[in-house]
Protein backbone atom coordinates (compact mmCIF):
# COMPACT_ATOMS: atom_id res chain seq x y z
CA UNK A 1 0.00 0.00 0.00
CA UNK A 2 1.11 3.37 -0.57
CA UNK A 3 1.94 5.74 2.28
CA UNK A 4 2.18 9.46 2.43
CA UNK A 5 5.67 11.26 2.47
CA UNK A 6 6.20 14.63 4.80
CA UNK A 7 7.78 17.68 3.32
CA UNK A 8 8.20 20.81 4.27
CA UNK A 9 5.22 23.24 4.27
CA UNK A 10 6.48 26.84 3.89
CA UNK A 11 7.49 26.79 0.21
CA UNK A 12 4.72 24.70 -0.45
CA UNK A 13 2.07 27.80 0.32
CA UNK A 14 4.55 30.06 -0.96
CA UNK A 15 4.28 28.13 -4.52
CA UNK A 16 0.78 27.09 -4.89
CA UNK A 17 0.07 30.69 -4.07
CA UNK A 18 -0.93 33.03 -7.46
CA UNK A 19 1.25 35.44 -7.80
CA UNK A 20 2.80 35.55 -11.43
CA UNK A 21 5.01 38.23 -11.90
CA UNK A 22 8.41 38.42 -14.55
CA UNK A 23 10.82 41.27 -12.90
CA UNK A 24 10.36 42.74 -16.96
CA UNK A 25 6.92 41.55 -17.80
CA UNK A 26 4.60 42.15 -20.48
CA UNK A 27 5.38 45.68 -22.17
CA UNK A 28 4.06 48.74 -19.71
CA UNK A 29 1.65 45.88 -17.47
CA UNK A 30 -0.73 47.30 -15.58
CA UNK A 31 -3.05 47.17 -12.29
CA UNK A 32 -5.20 44.20 -12.43
CA UNK A 33 -7.98 46.45 -13.28
CA UNK A 34 -6.48 48.26 -16.12
CA UNK A 35 -5.96 46.10 -19.80
CA UNK A 36 -3.22 44.25 -19.52
CA UNK A 37 -1.54 44.52 -23.24
CA UNK A 38 -1.53 47.16 -25.41
CA UNK A 39 -4.03 46.92 -28.59
CA UNK A 40 -1.04 45.84 -31.21
CA UNK A 41 -0.55 42.72 -28.96
CA UNK A 42 -4.05 42.23 -28.68
CA UNK A 43 -4.54 41.77 -31.96
CA UNK A 44 -1.97 39.33 -32.41
CA UNK A 45 -3.03 35.96 -33.74
CA UNK A 46 -1.95 32.83 -31.34
CA UNK A 47 0.34 31.53 -33.50
CA UNK A 48 1.81 34.75 -34.24
CA UNK A 49 2.68 35.47 -30.73
CA UNK A 50 3.94 32.21 -29.86
CA UNK A 51 6.04 32.48 -33.33
CA UNK A 52 7.49 36.34 -31.54
CA UNK A 53 7.98 34.51 -28.43
CA UNK A 54 6.42 37.04 -26.69
CA UNK A 55 5.74 34.61 -23.95
CA UNK A 56 10.13 34.46 -23.25
CA UNK A 57 11.38 37.25 -21.35
CA UNK A 58 14.91 38.12 -20.30
CA UNK A 59 15.60 36.00 -17.39
CA UNK A 60 12.05 34.02 -17.44
CA UNK A 61 9.08 33.23 -19.14
CA UNK A 62 5.79 35.50 -19.35
CA UNK A 63 2.71 34.91 -19.39
CA UNK A 64 0.70 37.41 -22.14
CA UNK A 65 -2.82 36.73 -21.47
CA UNK A 66 -2.77 37.88 -17.89
CA UNK A 67 -1.23 41.78 -16.39
CA UNK A 68 1.68 40.74 -13.13
CA UNK A 69 0.10 40.39 -10.04
CA UNK A 70 1.69 42.73 -8.38
CA UNK A 71 1.00 42.05 -4.57
CA UNK A 72 1.27 38.25 -4.81
CA UNK A 73 2.82 37.36 -1.15
CA UNK A 74 0.24 40.30 0.62
CA UNK A 75 -2.66 38.91 -1.30
CA UNK A 76 -1.89 35.55 -0.33
CA UNK A 77 -1.67 36.78 3.40
CA UNK A 78 -5.04 38.65 3.11
CA UNK A 79 -6.36 35.76 1.91
CA UNK A 80 -5.31 33.59 4.98
CA UNK A 81 -5.40 35.43 7.27
CA UNK A 82 -8.46 38.78 7.10
CA UNK A 83 -10.94 37.08 4.82
CA UNK A 84 -13.96 35.62 5.24
CA UNK A 85 -14.55 31.91 3.89
CA UNK A 86 -17.95 31.74 3.23
CA UNK A 87 -17.75 27.44 2.38
CA UNK A 88 -15.95 26.40 6.26
CA UNK A 89 -19.07 25.10 7.55
CA UNK A 90 -19.32 23.00 4.42
CA UNK A 91 -16.20 21.27 5.35
CA UNK A 92 -17.44 18.98 7.41
CA UNK A 93 -18.98 17.26 4.67
CA UNK A 94 -15.84 17.06 2.65
CA UNK A 95 -15.37 13.37 2.09
CA UNK A 96 -12.46 10.77 1.88
CA UNK A 97 -12.23 8.61 -0.71
CA UNK A 98 -9.74 6.02 -1.13
CA UNK A 99 -9.14 5.34 -4.62
CA UNK A 100 -8.71 1.52 -5.55
CA UNK A 101 -8.09 0.73 -9.54
CA UNK A 102 -7.82 -2.97 -10.69
CA UNK A 103 -5.40 -2.14 -13.14
CA UNK A 104 -6.21 -5.51 -14.84
CA UNK A 105 -8.93 -4.98 -17.17
CA UNK A 106 -7.23 -1.76 -18.35
CA UNK A 107 -3.86 -3.10 -19.03
CA UNK A 108 -5.71 -5.78 -20.96
CA UNK A 109 -7.66 -3.44 -23.06
CA UNK A 110 -6.25 -3.07 -26.85
CA UNK A 111 -8.39 0.14 -27.59
CA UNK A 112 -8.15 3.67 -25.44
CA UNK A 113 -8.97 4.03 -21.65
CA UNK A 114 -8.75 7.59 -19.47
CA UNK A 115 -8.32 6.48 -15.76
CA UNK A 116 -9.02 9.76 -12.86
CA UNK A 117 -6.80 8.21 -10.73
CA UNK A 118 -6.30 11.63 -8.06
CA UNK A 119 -5.77 15.37 -8.26
CA UNK A 120 -4.82 15.85 -11.89
CA UNK A 121 -3.18 12.40 -12.46
CA UNK A 122 -4.64 10.46 -15.11
CA UNK A 123 -3.38 7.79 -17.13
CA UNK A 124 -4.28 7.48 -20.45
CA UNK A 125 -3.64 3.88 -22.19
CA UNK A 126 -3.43 4.02 -26.35
CA UNK A 127 -2.98 0.82 -27.89
CA UNK A 128 -0.71 -0.57 -25.29
CA UNK A 129 1.38 2.63 -24.82
CA UNK A 130 0.85 4.90 -21.58
CA UNK A 131 1.02 8.34 -20.81
CA UNK A 132 0.81 9.65 -17.38
CA UNK A 133 -0.36 13.06 -16.88
CA UNK A 134 1.08 15.17 -13.45
CA UNK A 135 1.75 12.29 -10.93
CA UNK A 136 0.96 13.24 -7.51
CA UNK A 137 0.91 9.99 -5.64
CA UNK A 138 2.10 10.98 -2.05
CA UNK A 139 -0.10 13.18 -0.69
CA UNK A 140 1.54 16.83 -0.67
CA UNK A 141 2.56 18.84 2.72
CA UNK A 142 1.44 17.96 6.33
CA UNK A 143 -0.59 20.40 6.80
CA UNK A 144 -2.81 19.70 3.54
CA UNK A 145 -5.44 17.13 4.07
CA UNK A 146 -5.56 14.07 1.62
CA UNK A 147 -8.93 13.54 0.83
CA UNK A 148 -7.96 10.91 -2.20
CA UNK A 149 -5.11 8.37 -0.49
CA UNK A 150 -4.48 5.89 -3.12
CA UNK A 151 -5.33 2.43 -1.91
CA UNK A 152 -3.51 0.04 -4.43
CA UNK A 153 0.33 -1.29 -5.30
CA UNK A 154 1.51 0.78 -8.10
CA UNK A 155 3.68 -1.70 -8.93
CA UNK A 156 -0.18 -3.08 -10.92
CA UNK A 157 -0.35 -0.11 -12.53
CA UNK A 158 1.00 0.01 -16.41
CA UNK A 159 4.46 1.02 -16.28
CA UNK A 160 4.24 4.92 -18.14
CA UNK A 161 5.88 5.23 -21.49
CA UNK A 162 5.57 9.05 -21.18
CA UNK A 163 5.17 11.23 -18.44
CA UNK A 164 3.65 14.37 -18.76
CA UNK A 165 4.51 17.20 -16.69
CA UNK A 166 1.87 20.27 -17.66
CA UNK A 167 4.15 22.87 -15.06
CA UNK A 168 6.31 22.76 -11.99
CA UNK A 169 3.72 23.75 -9.04
CA UNK A 170 4.15 21.39 -6.57
CA UNK A 171 0.68 19.54 -6.59
CA UNK A 172 1.54 18.65 -10.80
CA UNK A 173 5.44 17.98 -10.43
CA UNK A 174 6.13 15.72 -7.42
CA UNK A 175 9.77 14.26 -7.34
CA UNK A 176 8.95 11.82 -4.78
CA UNK A 177 6.47 10.31 -7.57
CA UNK A 178 8.50 11.00 -10.21
CA UNK A 179 11.11 8.59 -8.64
CA UNK A 180 9.18 5.19 -7.87
CA UNK A 181 9.45 5.10 -11.80
CA UNK A 182 12.25 4.05 -14.29
CA UNK A 183 14.94 6.64 -14.83
CA UNK A 184 14.81 6.08 -17.96
CA UNK A 185 10.97 6.59 -18.01
CA UNK A 186 10.68 9.30 -20.90
CA UNK A 187 9.21 12.44 -19.85
CA UNK A 188 7.63 15.64 -21.72
CA UNK A 189 7.94 18.85 -20.36
CA UNK A 190 7.82 22.44 -20.98
CA UNK A 191 11.22 24.40 -21.51
CA UNK A 192 13.17 24.74 -18.38
CA UNK A 193 12.90 21.92 -15.15
CA UNK A 194 16.13 20.56 -15.94
CA UNK A 195 17.48 21.03 -12.36
CA UNK A 196 14.36 19.59 -11.19
CA UNK A 197 14.85 16.15 -13.63
CA UNK A 198 18.52 15.85 -13.29
CA UNK A 199 18.15 15.63 -9.64
CA UNK A 200 16.38 12.04 -9.65
CA UNK A 201 18.09 10.93 -12.65
CA UNK A 202 15.61 11.24 -14.75
CA UNK A 203 17.43 12.08 -18.52
CA UNK A 204 15.17 10.60 -21.15
CA UNK A 205 13.07 13.87 -21.93
CA UNK A 206 11.66 15.50 -24.70
CA UNK A 207 11.49 19.53 -23.59
CA UNK A 208 8.77 21.60 -25.70
CA UNK A 209 7.73 25.53 -26.29
CA UNK A 210 4.22 26.48 -27.16
CA UNK A 211 3.35 24.79 -30.33
CA UNK A 212 6.19 22.36 -30.07
CA UNK A 213 5.09 18.30 -30.58
CA UNK A 214 6.55 14.85 -29.99
CA UNK A 215 5.63 12.52 -32.61
CA UNK A 216 6.66 9.05 -32.54
CA UNK A 217 4.30 7.43 -35.09
CA UNK A 218 2.60 6.05 -32.07
CA UNK A 219 0.91 9.18 -30.84
CA UNK A 220 1.72 13.14 -31.41
CA UNK A 221 1.83 15.33 -28.51
CA UNK A 222 1.73 19.04 -28.59
CA UNK A 223 2.17 21.84 -25.62
CA UNK A 224 -0.37 24.36 -25.98
CA UNK A 225 -0.44 28.05 -24.64
CA UNK A 226 -2.72 28.83 -21.62
CA UNK A 227 -3.19 31.40 -18.75
CA UNK A 228 -1.21 30.41 -15.82
CA UNK A 229 2.76 30.48 -14.13
CA UNK A 230 4.93 28.25 -12.09
CA UNK A 231 7.07 28.40 -9.53
CA UNK A 232 8.93 26.35 -7.38
CA UNK A 233 11.16 28.49 -5.37
CA UNK A 234 9.73 31.54 -4.13
CA UNK A 235 13.46 32.89 -3.49
CA UNK A 236 14.51 32.65 -7.05
CA UNK A 237 11.38 33.48 -8.17
CA UNK A 238 8.50 32.83 -10.49
CA UNK A 239 8.02 31.88 -14.13
CA UNK A 240 12.11 30.65 -14.45
CA UNK A 241 10.36 27.12 -16.34
CA UNK A 242 7.57 27.21 -18.94
CA UNK A 243 4.28 26.37 -18.05
CA UNK A 244 1.39 24.89 -20.50
CA UNK A 245 -1.91 22.44 -22.06
CA UNK A 246 -1.54 19.37 -23.81
CA UNK A 247 -3.01 18.18 -27.45
CA UNK A 248 -2.89 14.46 -27.83
CA UNK A 249 -3.46 13.21 -31.03
CA UNK A 250 -3.97 9.16 -30.92
CA UNK A 251 -3.53 6.21 -32.57
CA UNK A 252 -6.31 4.80 -32.36
CA UNK A 253 -8.36 7.82 -33.24
CA UNK A 254 -9.42 10.31 -30.64
CA UNK A 255 -7.58 13.83 -29.64
CA UNK A 256 -7.79 14.69 -25.94
CA UNK A 257 -6.79 18.03 -25.08
CA UNK A 258 -5.36 18.63 -21.23
CA UNK A 259 -6.26 21.91 -19.81
CA UNK A 260 -4.01 21.63 -16.97
CA UNK A 261 -4.11 24.79 -14.92
CA UNK A 262 -4.91 27.47 -16.39
CA UNK A 263 -7.45 30.78 -16.05
CA UNK A 264 -9.84 31.13 -18.40
CA UNK A 265 -8.44 33.36 -21.53
CA UNK A 266 -10.43 34.18 -25.06
CA UNK A 267 -7.24 32.62 -26.94
CA UNK A 268 -8.59 29.14 -26.12
CA UNK A 269 -11.25 30.14 -29.54
CA UNK A 270 -8.00 29.71 -31.80
CA UNK A 271 -7.05 26.50 -30.35
CA UNK A 272 -10.78 25.64 -30.49
CA UNK A 273 -10.07 25.98 -34.36
CA UNK A 274 -7.69 24.69 -35.32
CA UNK A 275 -7.76 21.54 -33.66
CA UNK A 276 -10.38 18.77 -33.66
CA UNK A 277 -11.10 17.79 -29.83
CA UNK A 278 -12.58 14.75 -28.78
CA UNK A 279 -12.60 14.94 -25.12
CA UNK A 280 -11.27 17.90 -23.12
CA UNK A 281 -10.05 17.20 -19.82
CA UNK A 282 -10.07 20.19 -17.66
CA UNK A 283 -8.59 21.34 -14.27
CA UNK A 284 -11.63 23.11 -12.43
CA UNK A 285 -10.62 23.38 -8.19
CA UNK A 286 -9.02 25.77 -6.27
CA UNK A 287 -11.19 29.08 -7.66
CA UNK A 288 -12.36 30.42 -4.98
CA UNK A 289 -12.33 33.43 -3.44
CA UNK A 290 -12.51 34.46 -7.16
CA UNK A 291 -10.20 38.23 -6.51
CA UNK A 292 -7.13 35.61 -5.87
CA UNK A 293 -8.14 32.84 -7.80
CA UNK A 294 -9.58 34.08 -11.27
CA UNK A 295 -6.13 34.90 -12.87
CA UNK A 296 -4.81 31.74 -12.04
CA UNK A 297 -7.93 28.42 -12.19
CA UNK A 298 -11.49 28.47 -13.95
CA UNK A 299 -14.46 28.24 -12.24
CA UNK A 300 -17.09 25.95 -13.40
CA UNK A 301 -18.55 28.95 -15.33
CA UNK A 302 -15.70 29.64 -17.40
CA UNK A 303 -14.81 25.93 -17.64
CA UNK A 304 -18.26 25.66 -19.32
CA UNK A 305 -17.02 28.79 -21.44
CA UNK A 306 -14.34 26.70 -22.08
CA UNK A 307 -15.91 23.94 -23.73
CA UNK A 308 -17.98 25.79 -26.11
CA UNK A 309 -14.65 27.60 -27.11
CA UNK A 310 -12.75 24.70 -27.68
CA UNK A 311 -15.88 22.64 -29.22
CA UNK A 312 -15.05 19.77 -27.57
CA UNK A 313 -17.07 16.76 -27.46
CA UNK A 314 -17.03 15.50 -24.56
CA UNK A 315 -15.35 16.76 -20.87
CA UNK A 316 -14.41 15.58 -17.71
CA UNK A 317 -13.03 17.94 -14.86
CA UNK A 318 -9.85 16.96 -12.66
CA UNK A 319 -8.08 19.20 -9.63
CA UNK A 320 -10.85 18.77 -7.60
CA UNK A 321 -11.20 16.23 -4.53
CA UNK A 322 -8.03 15.30 -3.39
CA UNK A 323 -6.42 18.58 -2.29
CA UNK A 324 -8.47 21.92 -0.81
CA UNK A 325 -6.19 24.43 -2.48
CA UNK A 326 -8.81 27.07 -2.47
CA UNK A 327 -11.61 28.02 -0.53
CA UNK A 328 -14.33 25.89 -1.95
CA UNK A 329 -14.72 22.14 -0.27
CA UNK A 330 -13.08 19.37 -2.00
CA UNK A 331 -16.44 18.01 -3.25
CA UNK A 332 -18.57 21.01 -4.82
CA UNK A 333 -16.62 21.61 -8.00
CA UNK A 334 -18.54 18.87 -9.72
CA UNK A 335 -21.79 19.72 -8.64
CA UNK A 336 -21.21 23.43 -10.03
CA UNK A 337 -19.91 22.32 -13.14
CA UNK A 338 -23.47 20.16 -13.65
CA UNK A 339 -25.17 23.15 -12.59
CA UNK A 340 -23.76 24.96 -15.15
CA UNK A 341 -23.91 22.62 -17.86
CA UNK A 342 -27.73 22.21 -17.14
CA UNK A 343 -27.89 26.02 -17.23
CA UNK A 344 -26.09 25.89 -20.66
CA UNK A 345 -28.37 22.97 -22.10
CA UNK A 346 -25.12 20.84 -22.60
CA UNK A 347 -25.48 17.90 -20.03
CA UNK A 348 -25.09 15.64 -22.44
CA UNK A 349 -21.18 16.34 -22.90
CA UNK A 350 -20.28 15.72 -19.54
CA UNK A 351 -18.57 12.43 -18.58
CA UNK A 352 -19.06 12.27 -14.87
CA UNK A 353 -16.06 10.31 -13.54
CA UNK A 354 -15.02 10.39 -9.65
CA UNK A 355 -11.20 8.93 -8.85
CA UNK A 356 -10.09 5.60 -9.74
CA UNK A 357 -12.89 5.59 -12.62
CA UNK A 358 -11.82 4.90 -15.96
CA UNK A 359 -13.70 5.83 -19.55
CA UNK A 360 -13.07 3.04 -22.56
CA UNK A 361 -13.44 4.28 -25.90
Amino acid sequence: MIAATRRGLGLASLSIMPFAACARDQSGAQPEDELPMNPAFEKMGLEEMVQQKRHHGPDCFINPFAPARKNGFSDFLKWKLFSDNPFEEQYADEPVNPVKIDWAPITNYDGLSVTFINHASVLIRDAGVSILVDPVFFGLFPTIRNFTPLRFDIDTMPAPDHVLITHGHYDHLDKDTLSVFDPKTHVITPLGYDSVFSSIGMKNRTKLDWFDAFDDGKCQIILLPCNHWTMRNPIIGPNRNLWGSYLIRTKTGPTIFISGDTAYFERLKEIGERYDIDLAILSVGAYEPRWLMKQSHMNPTEAVQAMKDLKAKSMFIVHWGTFRLGDEPVHVPPEDVRRELQKANMSDRLLDINHGDTLYF
